[in-house]
């Protein structure tokens, strides 16, 4: 009976990590995954970038007929609002978020595939299941991140120009800095929250997995 329990003990032990363990062991995945972090990222920059550029114009728009000469003012005003083109819009940014996401959960599902050994080896060392999705959302954060925040900017400045082609230098005139910032924070938040969905199911996935089958699992 004492031999028993001697043994069960060191079985069960989990081994707490700090969160810089995760972030250090988060960036080493992303570095060796280069290639398909920037395909995920990619997803996410051009959904946002979209997204961005679509608050952009509304900010501009609405700057330009609060602030803008009377010529540029009766321009928007004979041009008005179109209700189908702006549902339109809606559909196509709703869609694209979508795709987004569908395309971080495939490669998070990917990415656990390929380390089965890796999440096998921490768990049997006593790495918490916490730790494990801790990985997958930090990971997936990340590639949120730098996406968003490129999109972020490239829907601005894609929509500015647009528009100063569009109204010359009428836009950069009545430019609406605080609701554009206000509009980069949302977007810049979507994209955050729409990577750590996408990458919730296959945290659990991982954080899930028996150590014994992981290490016996051929890749």
């Amino acid at each position: 009976m004492t031999t028993h329990s001697a043994t069960a003990e060191p079985s069960q032990r989990q081994i707490s990590l700090p969160l810089s363990k995760a972030i250090e062991i988060a960036f080493r995945s992303l570095k060796i995954r280069f290639w398909r972090s920037l395909i995920t990222i990619g997803g996410i920059f051009f959904g946002i970038a979209f997204l961005m550029s679509i608050l952009t114009s509304s900010a501009l728009n609405k700057a330009m007929l609060d602030g803008g000469s009377s010529q540029v003012r009766a321009l928007l005003e004979q041009k008005g609002t179109d209700a189908e083109a702006e549902t339109q819009q809606i559909w196509l940014v709703t869609l694209s978020l979508l795709v987004c996401v569908v395309g971080i959960t495939n490669a998070m599902l990917m990415s656990v595939t390929e380390r089965f050994r890796e999440i096998g080896t921490m768990k049997c060392l006593g790495a918490l299941d916490i730790f494990i999705i801790e990985l997958f959302l930090l990971e997936s954060a990340f590639q949120g991140l730098v996406g968003s925040l490129g999109g972020v900017i490239l829907g601005c400045l894609f929509m500015t120009v647009s528009m100063m082609s569009s109204y010359g230098m009428e836009p950069l005139s009545v430019f609406p800095v605080m609701s554009v910032l206000k509009f980069g924070l949302y977007s810049l938040g979507a994209g955050l929250f729409l990577s750590i969905v996408g990458a919730l199911y296959p945290a659990q996935q991982a954080a899930k997995m028996l150590p014994a089958d992981a290490m016996r699992t051929e890749v």
